[in-house]
């Protein structure tokens, strides 16, 4: 578990299924600059958790909740890319929940999470040239490009650019 400010980074439960379905899994917005496809039903929804459930048995990622109301609002991880080095595995929140600060706290508790816990040396972080918000939040936490790759998104054929980024730790 992480804990920061208004957010709590934790393990998913079945029931989250609903709120993650309501808020994020089937909002084309929080889909738009991830490699993942909305969710389309209910049914699908209680599926999907299942299976976040299995894999976050096994990785670090978590579900994000809203301290102030307990609601289920979006996704984060880190992954370990070599001794030392860690990665953000996506950081997606639910299109009413964008905006108000909670990025910049994820962001904040995955780098402290990896220093603590790995004695990590380096954070990466990857965004896709067109997240503004996403490159604005990088560098505002003194991140410097290290790389950008031309890719396109599976999902609708779209060309991008996705632009790693590097923090000494």
């Amino acid at each position: 578990m992480i804990e920061t400010e208004s957010l709590i980074l934790d393990k998913a439960k079945f029931s989250d299924w609903v709120e993650m379905y309501r808020n994020v899994w089937s909002q084309p917005e929080s889909a738009r600059y991830m490699e993942w496809t909305i969710t389309t039903s209910e049914e699908a929804a209680k599926i999907r958790i299942v299976k976040t459930i299995a894999f976050q048995k096994e990785h670090d990622t978590y579900l994000i909740y809203e301290k102030s109301s307990g609601k289920a609002i979006g996704f984060a991880g880190v992954e370990k890319i070599e001794p030392y080095i860690y990665q953000e595995a996506g950081i997606c929140l639910g299109r009413d929940y964008v905006g108000r600060g909670f990025g910049k706290q994820i962001l904040q508790g995955l780098i402290q999470y990896c220093r603590e816990q790995f004695d990590a040396k380096e954070f990466i972080y990857s965004a896709r040239d067109e997240n503004i918000a996403s490159n604005r939040l990088a560098k505002s936490f003194g991140f410097s490009i290290i790389s950008s790759e031309a890719k396109i998104d599976v999902k609708d054929g779209h060309r991008y650019n996705l632009l790693q980024y590097s923090l000494k730790l």
